[in-house]
């Protein structure tokens, strides 16, 4: 309570020194560093206070009156009467700050029809700095500290300051570039609104033809994209709970290999997979080859579509499914699975009534990913896909291709929204209101059951042919950086290595003269900066939706999934239209590459740990309660431990995608801010494909490291049970 009553001071103090210490704006073309000396100079970077008192910037004011209320507020108790000044001085400041921000640009009016109205603009803004952004922040922490003495959230400050900053930025980096993007599919030609113009752009015989139905040559984009996505889900769901299973239940010598056999596609760029599926089944692969030399079969084309894009899609997304699957797995109580043993079940039917409904919860968070993963994933199809058109692909030459044509990309990109949605919906309906409880408050002592001799020859079955083949594919792309001309001449040479991550010594000491190294630096510390505020941010919200209960919940959860069902093609897109202008100027800088890492693997945090508390007895939150601890050291304490799978999962998961990324920010890097991915894309464009093997494999033993360490500093979950001896 001490800690909820400080909260408005601390947020108001904040809030003060923004407006006094910090820039107010700050030019693209300008580093913080640059513009600190400056707060109390310049138009470009001084502080609100400089730019409101001589750069004739009225509309700042509005920040100290709101300050001035909500110091009112803090010479009252905490109560109804506090929480009613809170948000009144905190939610008009807010709303006046934004509203100024969006309206006036570096050139006046950001709307003609505002110089209309209102006639020549009271000034000029760049895009907010630090000291606005923090501004904006205290006022949006005050208004939630009010909304909650006023009873919202039961009252709870830490809840209702979660729930606010968590919507805050969904509206602000997840609904606002995409409803921009997705505005776009009703605008015609001539750049009017038109409602018949969305409508034609979606409903015509090349998004719903059935013509493969009637023996013609393909179907339409929305079904093969539709077909491809559940075959996609289906798959990586069941191979995720195989190798899961037979990690955690099966025999234990099988438990550390799998892991890394399974992980290996997800530290790897996409587009290694479809090289080496390429290699091994393409016209000239060794298939092929082989097919020819042993029955005179003439090398085709047959590998390239369909069949191509889902087996691409299968090595790319089963390990996130695995990994949802483990922690789901590893909760299963093995009282329970006892308990129908003690009452003559054998181990067959206690898989079949006890274990496997109480893995629904994981089963259906892995569908929903796989699903969202096949219909957004761009980099398969365009390698493989042939003459099998998927929504992705279109919407990109949509917007790149000759035609140019963003109204058609955008209503594509609406038909994938309304797909996710759908999928979403059926999966609320599905799951129902039925509990999955199995990890409460009291030590569970029983001995995980083992798989049923049935289901572990399924398992061994269909899981290590399936991991054997992961590891042929890796082992030709990881072998290519080794040879000097791969087809041509297989002379083994490091000079593709040389050409990359070259060292040598200078007179001023090591001089890192490769030309990967400045990419791979780059990568690094975007991709290290992103993994943890998008575990953090993730789990956050798989706290607030599983734990909690307000008003627009339903919404809030489709807004965190929301960026998986865009292409990231049009997410790249949609983060230049929304954030090349103020008030959130962000294009061209290394924070809008970071921002798009991190909401673009925002689900998989949210859907980890939504499996994760489905788990989790709520009387562990009540006993912290009764013992008088707040919210967020119950969260601390408690909870936190209690999540080391979906913890371990949102970080590996979103630091290796920051690190392997290629269409979500192919529009948004910079020379001063090049990735590993383009660098590589650059490479293949040139014909270079050495150097880019040697560089993937770099990346693949990089991040193989990176996730190591990562389980090793999260650790493994403790739950109280006796070891099978």
């Amino acid at each position: 309570m001490r800690t909820a009553s400080r909260a408005p001071l601390v947020w108001w103090l904040l809030g003060l020194a923004a407006f006094v210490l910090l820039p107010w704006y700050l030019p693209q073309e300008q580093s913080l560093v640059a513009a600190l000396p400056g707060i109390f100079g310049g138009a470009d970077s001084a502080a609100g206070a400089v730019q409101a008192l001589r750069h004739h910037r009225p509309w700042l004011w509005v920040l100290p009156l709101a300050l001035a209320g909500a110091g009112l507020a803090l010479r009252m108790a905490p109560g109804s009467r506090q929480g009613r000044v809170l948000v009144v001085s905190a939610g008009c400041g807010l709303a006046v700050l934004l509203v100024t921000g969006f309206a006036i640009g570096a050139k006046g009016w950001a709307f003609a029809a505002l110089e209309a109205w209102f006639g020549a603009a009271p000034g000029t803004q760049f895009g907010l700095g630090p000291g606005g952004a923090v501004a904006l922040l205290a006022l949006l922490m005050l208004l939630a500290i009010g909304s909650a003495r006023l009873g919202a959230f039961r009252g709870d400050v830490f809840v209702s300051c979660a729930v606010l900053l968590c919507a805050a930025l969904l509206l602000l980096f997840v609904a606002l570039p995409v409803g921009k993007a997705l505005l776009g599919a009703a605008v015609d030609d001539a750049g009017a609104w038109s409602l018949r113009a969305g409508l034609e752009r979606v409903s015509g015989e090349r998004v719903w033809g059935l013509g493969c139905l009637a023996g013609g040559a393909r179907c339409g984009v929305a079904w093969n994209t539709l077909f491809l996505a559940l075959l996609t889900a289906a798959g990586t769901t069941v191979l995720g709970t195989l190798i899961a299973l037979l990690a955690e239940r099966g025999s234990r010598r099988f438990a550390r290999p799998l892991q890394v056999l399974a992980l290996l596609p997800i530290v790897t760029p996409p587009f290694v997979v479809g090289l080496g599926l390429i290699l091994l089944f393409g016209r000239a692969g060794l298939v092929n080859q082989a097919l020819e030399w042993a029955f005179g079969v003439t090398p085709s084309r047959w590998f390239y579509g369909l069949l191509g894009i889902w087996l691409a899609q299968m090595f790319a997304f089963t390990p996130v499914a695995f990994m949802i699957m483990r922690g789901v797995v590893q909760g299963v109580s093995p009282t329970l699975e006892e308990a129908a043993q003690t009452l003559r079940a054998d181990r067959a039917a206690t898989f079949r009534t006890v274990t496997l409904p109480l893995l629904t919860p994981g089963l259906a968070n892995a569908f929903l990913v796989g699903f969202i993963e096949s219909m957004a994933d761009f980099g398969n199809p365009i390698v493989v896909g042939g003459p099998y058109n998927v929504l992705s692909t279109d919407i990109f030459f949509a917007i790149v291709g000759a035609q140019f044509d963003q109204g058609r990309a955008a209503a594509l990109a609406l038909l994938l929204t309304a797909f996710a949605l759908a999928v979403f919906v059926i999966q609320q309906r599905v799951l129902g209101r039925a509990r999955y409880t199995t990890v409460g408050g009291k030590g569970d002592t029983g001995v995980p059951m083992p798989l049923p001799s049935a289901v572990q020859r399924l398992c061994s079955g269909v899981a290590l042919p399936w991991l054997t083949f992961t590891l042929v594919i890796y082992v030709f792309a990881f072998v290519g950086g080794f040879v000097r001309t791969w087809g041509r001449d297989y002379t083994p040479t490091l000079a593709h290595f040389v050409t990359a991550f070259d060292l040598q010594r200078g007179e001023h000491g090591l001089v890192w003269a490769g030309t990967a190294w400045n990419s791979l630096f780059t990568t690094v510390e975007l991709a290290a900066l992103a993994a943890p505020l998008t575990a953090a941010i993730g789990l956050l919200i798989a706290w607030l939706l599983a734990r909690t209960q307000f008003v627009g919940q339903r919404a809030f959860e489709f807004g965190a999934l929301l960026a998986f069902a865009i292409p990231g093609t049009v997410l790249g897109v949609s983060y230049i239209l929304a954030f090349n202008v103020p008030p959130f100027e962000l294009t061209g800088t290394a924070l809008i590459i970071v921002l798009c890492f991190m909401f673009r693997n925002l689900p998989v945090g949210v859907r980890a740990g939504a499996a994760a508390f489905e788990q989790i007895d709520r009387s562990l939150d009540e006993a912290s309660t009764m013992l008088h601890a707040g919210t967020a050291t119950t969260l601390r304490r408690v909870v936190l431990p209690l999540l080391k799978p979906a913890l371990a999962a949102a970080l590996v998961y979103s630091f290796v995608r920051a690190m392997t990324t290629v269409s979500a920010v192919i529009f948004l890097v910079t020379a001063e801010n090049e990735l590993a991915t383009t660098y590589i894309i650059g490479r293949v464009g040139n014909g270079d494909y050495g150097v880019a093997l040697a560089y993937c494999s770099v990346l693949i033993v990089a991040m193989a490291l990176a996730t190591a360490a990562i389980q090793l500093a999260v650790g493994e979950r403790r739950l109280g049970r006796r070891a099978d001896v």
